[in-house]
C-alpha cells in the first residue's frame, strides 16, 4: 500500500519530481477567477511564457492535458476537406494521427521506425504535393527518448511551405530545449506542465500564432471546451473561457519566475549537462535507443542490450530507495527502460539513481 507521507521521487518521464517549494505554491488560498487577483497572476504568468517561449503572440492556458490540445489545434485550424500530414516516429507522435482522424480529418501519415527521426527532407518530399494544409510534428518523442530536428525542418518549412500550418507537439520539449516560437514559425505548440516545468499534472501550455487563430475563424464545428476564438477572448481579459486550476497557475508562475532568473540558455545547459551523464552511463553499460545524435536531453531512452528484467529492477528500487524510473512504452516495454532528466530534477540525482541501478544489474 502507497505511504502517502512518504511518496516516491520520480524519474518516469512525466509526472517527474516536484519540489516542496512548487508544492506549497498549490496549497495557497484560491482567488476568484473573475477577479482582478486572478488576472494579474494570469497575465503575469502569460508575460513570462511568452519570454520563456520567445514569442510575441498568443499564450493560452488550458485546464488539462497537453492531449487535448492535439485536438484544438486539428479542430480549430483543419477544415473537413483539407489534409493533414502527420509525422510518425513513436507512441505519441503516431497517437496524434489517431486523435486527427477521431476529429473526421483527412489525414496521411508519414512514418519512420520508432527510434528514427523525421527529417526535413522526408517532410520536404510529402509536402512536394502541394495539397496539405497543415503538418503536425513531436518535438521530442517521450516514447523513443527521440528529438527531431526541428529548427532545420522549420527553416525547410518557412521557405518552401510558408502556407502549409505547422503544429508541435513539445510536450517533453518545452523549456527543457531551445523553443523560439516566432522565429520557428510554428503555428501551434504545447506541453504539459508535469514534464520540465516540474508542475503536477493538471494544466496545459499552449502558444498559437496570429495566423492559426485567424485560420480557426472559418473552420466550423470547433468545439467549446477547446475554441480558439473563446481562448483569445478570454485571454484578453487575463482569463481562461472556463475555470482554470488556480493552484497550477501559481506554481507555473513562481517556476516562470525562477526560469527567467536563471535564464533559458542556462536551463537549457543543464538540462544538456544531465543528458551527457546518463548517456554516457547508458552506452557504458547499455547502448541508447536511438541515433546518438537524435538523443533528447529531457528523457533517455536505454536499450535494454544485457535483456535485465526491467520490471523487477524497477520494483527493487521503489523498494529499496523508494524511487521510480520508467519502463519502455508500448511495445518497447522490457527492451528500454527510460530516465528523465528535466525540470528540479538534478545532477546529484541522477548519480544516486544510476548508481542503484548499477547495484541491482550486478546481483
Amino acid at each position: 500500500m502507497v505511504d502517502w507521507k512518504k511518496p516516491p521521487r520520480l524519474f518516469i518521464p512525466g509526472p517527474v519530481k516536484v519540489d516542496e517549494e512548487v508544492l506549497q505554491q498549490l496549497a495557497r488560498p484560491t482567488l476568484s477567477h473573475r477577479g482582478a487577483e486572478y488576472a494579474q497572476l494570469h497575465g503575469e504568468t502569460v508575460d513570462m511564457l511568452k519570454k520563456i517561449l520567445f514569442t510575441d503572440q498568443n499564450v493560452f492556458l488550458s485546464t488539462s492535458s497537453a492531449s487535448g490540445i492535439w485536438e484544438a489545434a486539428i479542430r480549430n485550424c483543419v477544415d473537413t476537406d483539407e489534409v493533414v500530414l502527420c509525422t510518425c516516429c513513436g507512441a505519441f507522435s503516431d497517437k496524434w494521427a489517431e486523435v486527427a482522424a477521431s476529429c473526421a480529418r483527412n489525414v496521411e501519415a508519414l512514418k519512420v521506425d520508432w527510434g528514427s527521426a523525421t527529417t526535413s527532407e522526408m517532410i520536404d518530399e510529402k509536402l512536394a504535393a502541394g495539397k496539405y494544409a497543415a503538418v503536425t510534428i513531436v518535438y521530442n518523442e517521450t516514447s523513443t527518448g527521440l528529438t527531431n530536428p526541428v529548427y532545420q525542418i522549420s527553416e525547410m518549412m518557412k521557405d518552401k511551405y510558408p502556407d502549409v500550418l505547422v503544429f508541435v507537439d513539445a510536450v517533453s520539449a518545452m523549456v527543457g530545449l531551445p523553443l523560439h516560437f516566432d522565429d520557428l514559425g510554428w503555428d501551434v505548440t504545447f506541453a504539459s506542465v508535469q514534464k520540465a516545468f516540474a508542475i503536477p499534472p493538471g494544466l496545459a501550455v499552449a502558444v498559437v500564432s496570429d495566423r492559426a487563430l485567424e485560420k480557426s475563424k472559418s473552420v466550423p464545428g470547433r468545439g467549446y471546451y477547446f475554441d480558439f476564438q473563446q481562448f483569445a477572448k478570454n485571454a484578453a481579459k487575463s482569463q481562461t473561457p472556463t475555470t482554470p486550476n488556480i493552484p497550477h497557475i501559481m506554481a507555473l508562475h513562481h517556476q516562470c519566475t525562477k526560469l527567467l532568473a536563471e535564464g533559458m540558455e542556462n536551463v537549457w545547459q543543464r538540462h544538456r549537462e544531465m543528458a551527457e551523464y546518463v548517456r554516457t552511463w547508458a552506452l557504458e553499460k547499455f547502448d541508447l535507443f536511438c541515433e546518438q545524435k537524435y538523443a533528447s536531453d529531457t528523457l533517455t531512452t536505454v536499450k535494454n542490450t544485457r535483456g535485465i528484467n526491467v520490471a523487477e529492477t524497477i520494483a527493487a528500487i521503489q523498494a529499496k530507495h523508494n524511487t521510480i524510473f520508467g519502463n519502455g512504452y508500448g511495445k518497447l516495454k522490457e527492451q528500454t527502460f527510460r530516465i528523465a532528466h528535466m525540470g528540479d530534477i538534478t545532477l546529484g540525482d541522477l548519480e544516486q539513481l544510476l548508481g542503484w541501478i548499477d547495484d541491482e544489474i550486478r546481483q
